[in-house]
């Protein structure tokens, strides 16, 4: 890995501390003043970013720096402790990826960066944009998340890579049981999605993380809301932090187009299949609140000829990762996925999230949604309310600041769908039945997409002559 000397960036460690009164009162950026001041990425040159990286910015197609960018670089590269909060899509990754990879030009160094997310999915999409943005100067990363072999992960560590994108739970597995693996000369902590890894509750793993790495580093803690908890964990783990707010309340972007439809809880399916013929062409996002619902209506939506796809919890690491990349590159129209894929996943062209399942916290309302709209963008959001639901909603309306209208619907054509998908629904159960089955016996493997599942959609559509319009 190249010396880059000529745009190297002199850090300031704890002489912050005698100008702050205390770790608590931070300060706070102001955005309109900077905001009409750095347009481009080059105009943060002055601010510290090398040219080799404003070329990496610009091969991956960020021509500007958002918001979040333009207030936390600066002050990352000024040496100091960030807090960045700003709404889900807004281009967090690369407010903390330019100045970590800044100072590895400055000084290389193995086992350099740890970054901790709350999902294996984002882990990965972390690994990938710091691999793109750091390509022309050789980083190397790893990531160490469940459901893959800890033995194949432990031979990545001993090559000591310079950044580790982790889970909290598998890390501390390899802290505690890989030999000669050790964060002691870490550099830099970035917790990504902080509010999430705390309601996850991985608190007891990331008091252990803390314990074992320096306490003279530099710390980012970015997070999409500030609950009691990140509160918290800013005080145990930053040092005189400045908190970079994009967004003071909790808010969806502008550019969404947000409704509800208001439906008995029976016939859910029927009105879930009817919005997404009526929107043929456009790519869905469908979010359940189980596993298992989120099986059962790909399943449903698969028997009548819609390529959905699940992406849940209980599904291998690898089939979980093969489910993304169908979606991603568009071979699948309809991903079904629990919360497990609300948090930081960068789907460029989801047009339409359906909450299927109203979600019982209100936050995850906003990082469910912010997963099309993004990046300026337009987008839709569609959430099914049913009698059960009324509160739910209420409260979801109160903390976004806005009532939403009811998206158009025609009972009468929903109400033609009945037979067909109580029908597809019987095919469904039965499905779900036979993988369980196939679960329980040794070293069975479940098809990652239940593909396999063609031989009942053939006899749902000779007995139903049927099929609905992708």
């Amino acid at each position: 890995m190249a010396d880059d000397s000529k745009k190297s960036v002199e850090i300031k460690t704890d002489d912050a501390k005698d100008e702050d009164s205390s770790n608590d009162d931070n300060s706070n950026v102001n955005i309109a003043e900077n905001d009409e001041q750095l347009k481009t990425f080059k105009d943060l040159v002055s601010n510290g970013v090398t040219e080799v990286l404003c070329e990496a910015c610009e091969q991956l197609g960020w021509k500007t720096p958002t918001k979040i960018q333009i207030e936390a670089i600066p002050v990352a590269l000024q040496g100091k402790d960030v807090i960045g909060l700003a709404e889900t899509g807004s281009g967090k990754t690369g407010a903390f990826a330019l100045p970590i990879l800044q100072s590895l030009l400055a000084s290389a160094q193995r086992l350099h960066t740890l970054i901790l997310t709350p999902t294996r999915e984002l882990a990965f999409q972390i690994a990938e944009q710091f691999e793109a943005l750091g390509s022309s100067i050789g980083v190397k990363t790893a990531v160490i998340v469940g459901g893959i072999d800890m033995m194949s992960q432990s031979l990545v560590l001993a090559k000591k890579p310079h950044i580790v994108i982790a889970t909290p739970g598998r890390l501390i597995d390899h802290l505690e049981n890989t030999k000669g693996f050790s964060l002691r000369a870490l550099k830099f902590l970035v917790m990504d999605e902080a509010d999430r890894i705390l309601n996850m509750d991985f608190e007891t793993e990331v008091d252990k993380i803390l314990k074992v790495i320096p306490r003279d580093r530099r710390t980012f803690l970015f997070s999409a809301t500030m609950t009691k908890k990140v509160a918290k964990l800013q005080r145990a783990a930053l040092k005189d932090p400045v908190k970079c707010a994009v967004n003071t309340k909790y808010s969806t972007v502008e550019k969404l187009q947000q409704y509800y439809v208001f439906i008995p809880s029976k016939y859910k399916d029927c009105y879930l299949v009817s919005i997404i013929n009526e929107l043929a062409g456009n790519s869905f996002m469908i979010f359940c609140s189980t596993c298992n619902n989120a099986q059962r209506v790909a399943l449903l939506l698969r028997n009548l000829g819609i390529t959905a796809i699940p992406l849940h919890g209980q599904m291998s690491q690898n089939k979980r990762l093969g489910s993304l990349n169908k979606f991603k590159s568009k071979s699948r129209s309809v991903l079904l996925a629990t919360d497990v894929a609300s948090r930081g996943l960068d789907i460029p062209h989801v047009d339409c999230v359906i909450n299927y399942d109203i979600p019982t916290h209100s936050k995850d309302y906003i990082h469910r949604v912010g997963r099309t709209a993004r990046a300026g963008r337009s987008g839709k959001s569609i959430t099914f309310v049913t009698q059960y639901d009324v509160e739910l909603f209420q409260r979801i309306e109160t903390l976004i600041g806005k009532k939403l209208p009811a998206f158009p619907t025609q009972e009468e054509e929903v109400m033609m769908l009945v037979e067909r998908v109580s029908e597809a629904q019987r095919f469904a159960r039965i499905e779900m039945k036979e993988q369980g089955e196939k679960r329980k016996r040794p070293r069975g493997e479940e098809g990652d997409d239940t593909e396999q599942s063609s031989g009942v959609r053939k006899k749902l559509f000779t007995s139903c002559g049927f099929r609905i319009k992708t």
